[in-house]
């Protein structure tokens, strides 16, 4: 009987570390684009959406490999700026670094004060089967966007998103923390019972 699989669809390490850290209570092995020869392959993310990303990758990635997969599309939305960055968050400022990223995103927020600097994380996770049944998730943590990096810890925008719940940065939390209460974690974690079900009946194998 073949060993269960599931391809987490994302070349990001700290992405990769949050869904393992959703799912290690399930019998099932985590692959990785890398594992599966697919890190080279770029979708185009087309969507409008969260969801509409997150299905496009699942659909392209499972097509792909023939296995189960997981993807996602998330980021930061910033009420003040209408939403943005949105679907763009990873692309808005171009081939940057995040640090880079963050602040040019500051430097657009430098003239909003403190009680107009609200922002979500938001995650839209995707499981897609051999079969192309698809089930789907949404996450999401609220907070303010901070007037200066702070933190060590985390990735992305995490140095520069307030969590009021902690009083600290989302990267100033320890990973339990962030795993606890993260966007992505809370996709992950709604998924986690669909998972369990689909493995109790045996449905959730690689195609042969």
């Amino acid at each position: 009987m073949s060993e269960a699989r599931l391809l987490i669809a994302t070349t990001n390490a700290g992405k990769r570390r949050e869904y393992r850290a959703a799912f290690e209570a399930l019998p099932i092995r985590l692959l990785s684009l890398h594992d599966v020869g697919l890190s080279e392959m770029d979708v185009e993310e087309t969507g409008h959406t969260f969801e509409e990303n997150a299905m496009l990758k699942a659909v392209a990635y499972g097509e792909a490999s023939g296995l189960p997969v997981l993807a996602e599309d998330a980021g930061l939305e910033v009420d003040a700026l209408n939403g943005f960055p949105g679907v763009q968050s990873a692309r808005w400022a171009g081939p940057v670094s995040a640090a880079e990223r963050n602040a040019a995103l500051l430097a657009r927020m430098a003239h909003l004060p403190w009680p107009l600097r609200t922002a979500r994380f938001v995650a839209v996770t995707v499981l897609r089967l051999p079969d192309g049944e698809t089930f789907q998730a949404r996450g999401e943590v609220e907070g303010r966007i901070l007037f200066a990096p702070r933190g060590e810890g985390g990735f992305g925008y995490d140095p520069i998103f307030y969590v009021p719940e902690k009083g600290r940065s989302m990267a100033e939390l320890s990973r339990e923390e962030k795993n606890a209460l993260s966007h992505r974690g809370r996709a992950a974690r709604a998924l986690r019972d669909v998972l369990a079900r689909l493995l109790a009946e045996g449905r959730f194998s690689p195609r042969t």
